[in-house]
């Protein structure tokens, strides 16, 4: 009787339609990819706790002493040879992450909505154009792009990095495909039976069923935001308004052409300091990433 529950209890392999052997190779496949994802994020764990001298003296995988994570941390948040102040970076890298990425994904779920359940003359160009996009590496409208902020006065400013931030078409692809996967037309058509308007259906009915699809697109979008290099580069010439990416840019110039080392701990700690807000926000909506939760709630 023990060995049928046991056999009940487990999945056998060869239903998924894979064979042991399989199973076992990508099981080493994806062990090493997270060994490769995870060393970076290990060694940065352990020279933060480092001096300068033993960043470069000692095993770079290892702990030595004296521990000077906190001596370090503190600098972190003092000015630096008036470069600027790693913790005005750190504040405007939150700002424009949190508001381009709630504007992303209120605007990605209106025209994911809007894309999955209404059909009008051209919408079906219009989403292959708004694909087409993610085809444009944002090198390539550098020159134009800076010029037309030049012309609305949007250079320096924080508007001017938070707008096209609000602009993401992953976002818009992956709610119209939530939508139409996992809301079922049943329940809107019903609602519309009952005399609901469009707007009362999606904010009353349509939206708390997104709320998976929504955390998805956030944690994306604010990703996004939270790495973007090129775009805060191009834009803003006042330090006081660079996010994390490009105030760390300018350290690392600073050492190549000072050769001040002493800069190297603070490089090496903030990069583990504009790391940690990611994990951690990836640890709190990760439950959400799943998809499909309505599948099949609406009866046959």
């Amino acid at each position: 009787m023990k060995d049928a529950a046991d056999e009940d209890d487990g999945i056998p392999v060869e239903f998924y339609g894979l064979r042991r052997g399989t199973v076992t190779a990508l099981t080493i496949i994806c062990a090493l990819f997270a060994l490769f994802t995870l060393i970076p994020i290990i060694w940065l764990i352990i020279n933060s706790t480092k001096t300068q001298a033993n960043i470069f003296e000692t095993f770079g995988f290892w702990f030595a002493r004296p521990f000077a994570l906190f001596h370090t941390f503190a600098n972190l948040f003092t000015d630096v040879d008036g470069d600027g102040i790693f913790a005005q970076w750190f504040a405007n890298t939150v700002i424009y992450s949190v508001v381009s990425g709630v504007g992303a994904t209120i605007l990605a779920a209106l025209a994911g909505y809007g894309f999955a359940r209404f059909r009008f003359r051209g919408s079906r160009f219009l989403f292959a154009m708004i694909i087409a996009g993610l085809l444009v590496p944002i090198t390539l409208v550098a020159v134009p792009l800076f010029l037309v902020y030049a012309k609305v006065h949007l250079i320096n400013s924080m508007a001017g990095m938070i707008l096209p931030s609000m602009v993401y078409p992953v976002g818009v692809y992956l709610m119209r495909t939530y939508v139409e996967l996992s809301i079922p037309e049943e329940i809107t058509d019903a609602a519309r039976v009952d005399g609901a308007s469009e707007f009362r259906i999606f904010f009353r009915i349509v939206l708390p069923l997104m709320v998976p699809g929504l955390m998805t697109v956030l944690l994306l979008s604010i990703a996004a935001t939270w790495n973007n290099y090129i775009l805060p580069l191009i834009i803003f010439s006042n330090n006081s308004l660079f996010p994390g990416t490009v105030g760390i840019g300018l350290w690392l110039q600073h050492v190549g052409g000072s050769g001040d080392t002493n800069l190297y701990p603070l490089l090496v700690l903030s990069g583990l300091v504009m790391i940690i807000p990611m994990i951690a926000l990836f640890a709190v909506l990760q439950r959400y990433w799943r998809g499909g939760m309505l599948l099949g709630s609406v009866a046959n």
